[in-house]
């Protein structure tokens, strides 16, 4: 049917109301947005060009971000003099806290989320295996543990390392720390073949730690793994000790500089500058490392007495520019271990105790660290200050009397492989001598102990020719050690009571505190 005159023009009219329906929402989806954004982006560039035209150019021509946490070794790289240095190099220095969670620490290296690092070598090994890669490289060494990390226990359940060997000791520890290195350090190096499989319990964090210890009983055989200020903490009870730290034993807990493969390659110069930086204001810190610790604790919202800042520091071995020249092998004339070296120890120590399932360098410990930051201050005769300073080595042991051997107090039996004599004799035979060649380098990891070789004897037979020939036994292991390199000073042989054993036991001991 047809439509009329009224119909025709009420159709138009809806038509009308349609397109301009469409047309509004056309302009109010469409058209509008596009001239407000060309409006704000016309006032942006305005409003960019005033602050151009009326401004300076930054100072800064980098931004090196650096992932940190709040250990009192790494204060120099929070501290002013670092930041003022590095600033007048052009190089604006952010740090940031990641609470010691090295797998993320190590994966922002990765993806470029920071640019530096501060790692202890076991948890760069650790984080690299777990990881599958090695997206970072050690450029130099920070400073090692020099007492700050300690054993802690109740002195009477615990009265040495000897004590600990039993099924039911547990040590507390923080995962993936320098008190977990610790502990397995100690559990490597000396005889505790009768730990239970799984000697763990595991802590949250510092504070953590700490309160399982206030929640401890004297006779529970439990071993407090923790690191300074909580030390002292522990050692304001009178009736706990520190059986073994960080200073008696050297080159495990070590915190190294790490940068980023990517940004190595690409800013090899930034990082040589954050280098000469670091250095220079470590030197001119060398004298203020008690003010150091403390402004440093203060900016981390736990501050310490002046008594927990000298402990702190004296806990800590900062390592200086020349002693990263002789860590690096750049030169010689010191007793400073190489760096590879440190690596492939700490590897094996991990790999021996199932921290990590393989070696994340497949042996080729050089992967891990790259010299030539240093090798080029070297070369360019850089020095930090007026001076250079030393390289320390560790102090020898003094010789003593009997009656001062006699007064040792024992640490800990060595975990070492029974001695092989020729059957009646005091004569070694060529695997004895492979053990003791071994035992040789180990003892260059514990300077600060003396050595008792000790041979026991056998009850059965001729009694007395028996104490005779362990204390033979004893002496041909001493005066293989002296004359293979051991300093005659540290060590000294005696023979046992008959105790049924005819076995050479090599005790570390100590001058009581």
């Amino acid at each position: 049917m047809a439509l009329n005159k009224k119909g025709k023009i009420a159709l138009f009219a809806i038509g009308w109301v349609v397109l301009v329906g469409i047309g509004a929402m056309s302009y109010k989806w469409i058209f509008a947005p596009k001239a407000e954004e060309a409006q704000r982006l016309a006032e942006q560039q305005a409003h960019d060009e005033k602050l151009a035209n009326t401004s300076s150019e930054s100072r800064y021509d980098h931004v090196v971000t650096w992932a940190t946490d709040w250990f009192t070794g790494y204060a120099g790289y929070r501290s002013e003099e670092f930041a003022t240095i590095c600033a007048n190099k052009g190089i604006k220095i952010k740090t940031y806290d990641d609470g010691a969670d090295y797998s993320n620490r190590l994966q922002a290296l990765a993806n470029g989320e920071c640019e530096m690092a501060v790692f202890t070598i076991d948890a760069l090994t650790k984080a690299s295996a777990e990881y599958g890669d090695l997206p970072g490289t050690i450029a130099w060494i920070s400073d090692i543990s020099h007492g700050a990390d300690a054993m802690v226990a109740h002195a009477k359940t615990f009265p040495d390392i000897d004590a600990m060997n039993n099924p039911d000791t547990k040590f507390v520890v923080i995962p993936n720390s320098p008190s977990e290195t610790l502990a397995l350090v100690v559990m490597d190096h000396f005889k505790l073949d009768k730990l239970s499989s799984d000697p763990w319990v595991y802590a949250n964090d510092p504070k953590d730690l700490y309160e399982k210890y206030r929640r401890s009983k004297p006779g529970e055989k439990l071993v407090f793994v923790m690191w300074e200020p909580y030390i002292s903490k522990v050692l304001e009870n009178p009736t706990y000790k520190v059986l073994i730290d960080s200073s008696k034993f050297k080159d495990y807990i070590v915190d190294v500089a790490v940068v980023s493969r990517d940004y190595l390659i690409k800013n090899k110069q930034v990082v040589q500058d954050i280098c000469e930086a670091y250095f220079t204001a470590m030197y001119n810190k060398q004298d203020s490392l008690v003010q150091l610790v403390t402004e440093d604790a203060k900016a981390s919202g736990e501050p310490v007495t002046k008594d927990q800042a000298i402990k702190l520091a004296r806990g800590i071995r900062f390592k200086n520019l020349q002693e990263n020249y002789a860590h690096f092998g750049i030169r010689g004339g010191h007793s400073l271990q190489h760096i590879e070296g440190i690596i492939e120890e700490i590897i094996r120590l991990q790999v021996k105790a199932d921290v990590i399932t393989s070696d994340p360098t497949n042996g080729s410990y050089n992967l891990l660290y790259y010299n030539n930051i240093l090798e080029s201050l070297f070369n360019n005769n850089f020095h930090p200050g007026v001076t250079n300073e030393d390289i320390r080595d560790e102090e020898q042991l003094v010789a003593l009397t009997d009656e001062e051997w006699a007064k040792l107090q024992p640490v800990g039996t060595l975990q070492v492989p029974r001695l092989q004599f020729r059957r009646g004799t005091s004569r070694l035979n060529p695997a004895s001598e492979r053990t003791l060649t071994d035992l040789k380098e180990r003892l260059t990891k514990w300077p600060q102990y003396y050595l008792i070789v000790r041979g026991n004897a056998s009850s059965r037979g001729d009694v007395e020719a028996n104490k005779r020939l362990a204390e033979a036994r004893a002496k041909t292991a001493v005066d293989w050690l002296v004359s293979n390199g051991v300093d005659n000073n540290r060590i000294k042989g005696e023979s046992s009571k008959p105790n049924g054993s005819t076995t050479v036991a090599f005790i570390l001991v100590e001058i009581p505190y």
